[in-house]
Formats: C-alpha cells, sequence, structure tokens
C-alpha cells in the first residue's frame, strides 16, 4: 500500500523557500508534457522554448513579482500553482501540475484552495486561467471550483479561457 502523507501548501516567496529542486522538476515535467500534448517532439528541457527553459533553471527570478504556491508531502515537492501579481484587480492561475505519482489525492485542489485564498488577502477581485481544452479533467476541475468560460484573450487555437470572482 502506498504511504498516504498529508499534503501542504508552502507560499513562496515566503518564509519557507520550499524545494527549488522540486518546484523546477515539477515545472519541467509541466513544460514537456505540454509540448508532447501540442505534438511538438521535445526530448529535453534544453529543447522547450528559452521561456520555458527560463522558469525551470531559475523560477525565482521568473516568477519574482508573483506567488508561487508549491504542495509538498512530506519534504517532497508533490504540485505547483502559479498566481501572478495583480493589474487591474486580476490575477492569473498558471503552471498547475501535479506529479502523476500523487493525482487523486487531492493536490490540485489544495493548490486551487490556496490560490483563491491568495488572492482574496491581497485584494483581488478577480482570477482567470487559460488551459488546454484537450486536459478536460482540468476544465472539469476549475468548473468545480467556481470557473466558467468567458471570451479567450488568447489567440492560439484550443485554449479555454475562464474566470472566477474572488
Amino acid at each position: 500500500m502506498t504511504e498516504r502523507r498529508e499534503i501542504t501548501v508552502v507560499h513562496r516567496p515566503g518564509p519557507d523557500p520550499g524545494d527549488e529542486a522540486g518546484l523546477a522538476r515539477l515545472l519541467a515535467d509541466y513544460h514537456l508534457r505540454t509540448e508532447a500534448e501540442k505534438g511538438q517532439v521535445v526530448t529535453g528541457v534544453e529543447g522547450l522554448p528559452d521561456r520555458y527553459r527560463a522558469e525551470i533553471t531559475d523560477p525565482r527570478t521568473a516568477f519574482a513579482a508573483d506567488a508561487v504556491l508549491l504542495a509538498t508531502s512530506g519534504r517532497t515537492a508533490v504540485g505547483c500553482l502559479v498566481v501572478t501579481a495583480p493589474v487591474d484587480d486580476c490575477s492569473e492561475i498558471k503552471r498547475l501540475w501535479t506529479d502523476p505519482a500523487h493525482r487523486g489525492r487531492g493536490v490540485a485542489s489544495r493548490l486551487i484552495d490556496a490560490a483563491v485564498a491568495h488572492a482574496a488577502e491581497n485584494g483581488v477581485s478577480t482570477l482567470r486561467l487559460s488551459v488546454w481544452r484537450w486536459r478536460t479533467g482540468a476544465v472539469a476541475l476549475y468548473e468545480r471550483f467556481g470557473f466558467t468560460v468567458t471570451e479567450s484573450w488568447d489567440a492560439r487555437e484550443q485554449l479555454v479561457c475562464m474566470r472566477r470572482v474572488v
């Protein structure tokens, strides 16, 4: 039987920087999986676009103005989510990812709860996000948290844009 540890969400920046290597691993997995789902042949982090590689190699700089939420089980990073700095009372959720070995344990739900709480604590009135259409499980998860499909602000095909009031 697999050990089920409690999931903790750590806000970064903060007093506990969390697991930098674990965050980089989660971001790498997220970007590599996304590129593969888009049909792009990428064999490793070095093959990712510069902007994605920058997030992986130096997340502290890439997300300097943003809140990075890191879900941990024990001392292991098992999920992440970024809440961008607010612009016009609106923040965006990006990079929600749960390590596949830890899915089904509420990690993504805990991260979304923490993101909504963070937004409320920081006076954000609206959260928005975009998700690839083929990630139907993610779309359903966001809908359970009150996000609704809205007019797209992104010209990329297959992208679903969603928002919710905080």
